[in-house]
């Protein structure tokens, strides 16, 4: 049955084009890559930067660059930028690389530079809360940036996919804008962009591919059958389940560990929850390595805090609550919770200890961890009552929950500061669970202030291990992200940052 039904989808795909409907001739080298990771629902269909998340298009699938960006640790490296020079703590002088140019010839110089970025600053809905540009000067090869405020991440924001550096002269026509990268756009749809080499491209290693074609097959088990029928080259975004089929000698499999954090906010105008007691019986309830190791199929890694292992500021450097359900149910009693009428969980005034776990479906984990955690609380005596639905926006607006889990990328800017001041601070538009500290408060705005990386970075740690003993999250696992391939494919490595697949590496052997 299993071979049939791939032989009906393999018939399907091939009608319907895979790989851009075209014949290819003998000479010529075509990637075809499946993906669950673009389409409407992410808000990145198009390859324009300076439209809500496009961006990530852009970067991900070779066609744009960005001034800076990071390396496997999350730190800067120069890009398309040679060099820079912090001014002073409101300025920074950034050197074009003299070789970049765009993909249709043009030379990359400070006023393109200059260009873009006014228009990013102009048009985009988030670039201009985190730069706080004032003004940009151009001359020759360089490019002054003044902000209105201390930045001290303003080369980390400038590295978000947003940043990617296009020919706004050129204008976009069709979802198709200029960048540099080592590919160039020729078709994009809201399911797939089509992409030729870059027979301009500036770095030092040239585009390996004549064409490489990026398929949205956001459905796990078509995703799966295209791979295994050998329609597609690479994937990413299978399945866990369907994950395991690959793991032998006729396909590779690159893995690594991202910023994206699965997380539980507690919602402290629930009375229950406004003790720190409570919370930390149901953050010790929480196993952890049970829902990497088995309901991720190892597909996750445990989490700390907020931050992979692998960065400066990560979860290696802060301490969590651990699992304990004796410990859990012990906090639970000295507090007068327990079985007063024996029917399975701990009551007190004659009310049982009841919770509404919020989250949403469209990540396959969040459903699963809702589950884990629904059969966790019932071990130490809390009924959790799910609600997983994709309307979740409407319950947060309400106040309808008691606990928000979601998955978000806590550094995609490779600086800490981007998750505080966006899920953890006072007033911070993502915090769900209303999170009031004078700790954190005051560190943040310490942190605002602070240059270097090195006291940043102690700065981010010293609010990551408030944040644990305030128990104001759970942070459950860090995604493994995966890549799986044909074996005669090179150059195709995963990347903590979620930005960089497509590039002047890939090639087929």
């Amino acid at each position: 049955m299993k071979k049939f039904l791939a032989a009906i989808l393999s018939a399907g795909l091939l009608l319907t084009g895979c790989g851009g409907g075209e014949k290819t001739s003998s000479d010529e080298k075509t990637f075809t890559y499946g993906t669950v990771a673009y389409g409407v629902a992410m808000e990145n269909v198009g390859t324009n930067p300076h439209e809500s998340y496009s961006g990530w298009s852009t970067i991900r699938y070779g066609i744009g660059e960005t001034l800076f960006k990071f390396n496997e640790h999350m730190e800067l490296e120069p890009w398309l930028a040679e060099s820079f020079e912090q001014v002073d703590d409101f300025t920074v002088k950034i050197k074009i690389n003299n070789a970049a140019t765009f993909s249709n010839g043009k030379k990359v110089d400070g006023a393109a530079v200059k260009a873009c970025l006014e228009n990013l600053i102009a048009t985009h809905d988030r670039a201009p809360r985190d730069l706080k540009i004032s003004s940009i000067e151009a001359d020759g090869q360089f490019v002054m940036i003044k902000s209105f405020e201390k930045v001290p991440a303003l080369l980390n924001y400038l590295s978000d996919p947003y940043g990617c550096i296009v020919d706004v002269e050129a204008g976009v026509k069709d979802n198709i804008v200029i960048g540099t990268g080592p590919y160039k756009a020729v078709k994009v749809t809201d399911t797939q962009i089509d992409l030729v080499a870059n027979e301009n491209y500036w770095g030092a290693v040239k585009p390996k591919m004549n064409k490489v074609v990026v398929k949205s097959i956001t459905d796990g088990d078509t995703l799966t059958m295209a791979m295994q029928n050998g329609e597609l080259d690479a994937v990413q975004g299978l399945p866990y389940s369907s994950l395991q089929l690959f793991k032998n000698n006729d396909y590779k499999i690159s893995q690594t560990n991202t910023s994206r954090v699965y997380q539980a906010a507690f919602n402290f105008k629930t009375p229950a929850l406004q003790d720190l007691n409570v919370r930390k019986a149901v953050s010790m309830a929480i196993d952890k390595e049970n829902f990497c190791k088995v309901l991720l199929n190892g597909n996750g890694t445990p989490a700390i805090g907020a931050f992979p292992a692998n960065l400066t500021f990560g979860g290696d450097k802060v301490h969590a609550v651990s699992y304990d359900l004796d410990g859990a149910k012990k906090l639970l009693a000295d507090l007068g919770w327990s079985d007063s009428d024996n029917d399975g969980y701990v009551d007190k005034d004659g009310k049982n200890l009841e919770l509404r776990w919020l989250t949403y479906t469209s990540r396959q984990e969040l459903p699963l961890l809702a589950e884990a955690a629904q059969a966790s609380l019932k071990q130490i005596g809390i009924k959790l009552n799910v609600n997983a639905t994709d309307n979740y926006k409407t319950f947060l607006k309400s106040g309808d929950y008691d606990i928000f889990s979601k998955a978000i990328v806590t550094t995609p800017t490779g600086d800490g500061e981007y998750y505080f001041t966006s899920h953890i601070v006072p007033g911070a538009v993502d915090n769900a669970g209303f999170y009031d500290s004078e700790q954190i408060s005051a560190l943040e705005n310490e942190l605002h202030n602070t240059y270097g990386a090195d006291k940043r970075s102690e700065l981010v740690i010293k609010m990551s291990q408030q944040v644990l003993d305030d128990c104001a999250l759970i942070y459950a696992s860090h995604l493994r992200m995966s890549f799986v391939m044909k074996p005669n494919v090179e150059g195709f490595k995963a990347h903590p940052s979620d930005y960089y697949e497509i590039t002047a590496e890939l090639d087929k052997k």
